[in-house]
Formats: structure tokens, C-alpha cells, sequence
């Protein structure tokens, strides 16, 4: 729970929203980092609420149905410089699912393993080309960061594959 506190309290350290917005925002700009869905950002939202973080507000507009408007506190602020920091300093073990099949490998035969290694390989330089096409953020570097991180494991990932395509064309 507290990456997903650490995005939402993040999203709100700019301006109070409503949870519409808050979804697409993540959404549209943070599917590189978090595959959060809506009914998690909204359970979060709420025990954020509940423990204090975040204030609500209920917004009528004309005919629309009531809207619950979030905004962080000043409990919420430090909550979140808590965690920010936490987060940053952490160093992690990352769990690559493609790393079950490196470790089973040896019960295919070659001759169907390399090929599914390549696609692996190309499907990566794909997604390297894809995150480079993302725009730079002028005002927030950390965003750019964030995606440079991305495209160095990815590229990580394509040296690691194309030194180990060839090993294990060579036993062959």
C-alpha cells in the first residue's frame, strides 16, 4: 500500500482533485510505473482518509451526481515526504516474470527456446523505442528520470539477451 499512498498523495501534493482525475491522470501518465486500477486508487484514497492523510470534500455541479473532491493535508505532506524518502533510498530486488522461463529453460530444446529468447529481444527493443518517444517533462525531472530508468533496464535486458542468445547458440 504505500507506493500506492506515495502516487495518489504525490498527485495531490499538486492540486485537490476528484477521483476521475486522479484515474486519469495515472492513467495517461503513470502507466509506465504503476498498473493501479480504479477501485485500488479509490480503496486507497480512502484508508488515506481514514488514517488522516487526506481531506474530502463533496462537490454538487448542476445536475451531476455529488463528487468526492480529495486534498491532502498537512499530515498528508508529511506522510508523504516520509514515504518519497523511503522510497528513494530503497534499493530493490526486481522480480522479472521472464526470469521463471530463464530458470526452466533447459527442458525445451534449443531449437524452440532461441527463438522465443529473440522475440523476447525484439519485443524489449520495441518497448526501448517506445519510452524513448516519450516527451520530456520541462518543469518535473523527475518524470524524466523515471523513464530513463525504464529504457536503462530495458537496455540492460537487450545486452543480457543478446550475449545469452549467443552462448546458447554456441552449444549447440
Amino acid at each position: 500500500m504505500e507506493n500506492r499512498s506515495l502516487i495518489l498523495l504525490g498527485i495531490l501534493m499538486g492540486q485537490s482533485q476528484h477521483g476521475y482525475q486522479i484515474n486519469e491522470f495515472i492513467e495517461r501518465n503513470l502507466s509506465t510505473v504503476t498498473d493501479m486500477k480504479k477501485p485500488t486508487a479509490y480503496a486507497t484514497l480512502d484508508k488515506l482518509n481514514q488514517k488522516g492523510y487526506i481531506d474530502i470534500q463533496l462537490e454538487q455541479e448542476g445536475n451531476r451526481p455529488t463528487r468526492k473532491v480529495y486534498s491532502i493535508n498537512e499530515s498528508g505532506r508529511d506522510y508523504f515526504y516520509q514515504l518519497l524518502l523511503k522510497n528513494l533510498s530503497s534499493a530493490e530486488s526486481a522480480n522479472y516474470q521472464g526470469d521463471i522461463g530463464l530458470m526452466f529453460i533447459d527442458l525445451l530444446p534449443m531449437d524452440k527456446a532461441i527463438p522465443a529468447l529473440k522475440e523476447r529481444l525484439e519485443k524489449s527493443k520495441k518497448l526501448i523505442h517506445l519510452f524513448s518517444q516519450t516527451p520530456a517533462h520541462g518543469i518535473r525531472t523527475g518524470v524524466n528520470l523515471a523513464v530513463k530508468h525504464k529504457i536503462t533496464m530495458l537496455e540492460a535486458e537487450v545486452s543480457f539477451l543478446e550475449k545469452n542468445i549467443q552462448h546458447l547458440l554456441h552449444l549447440d
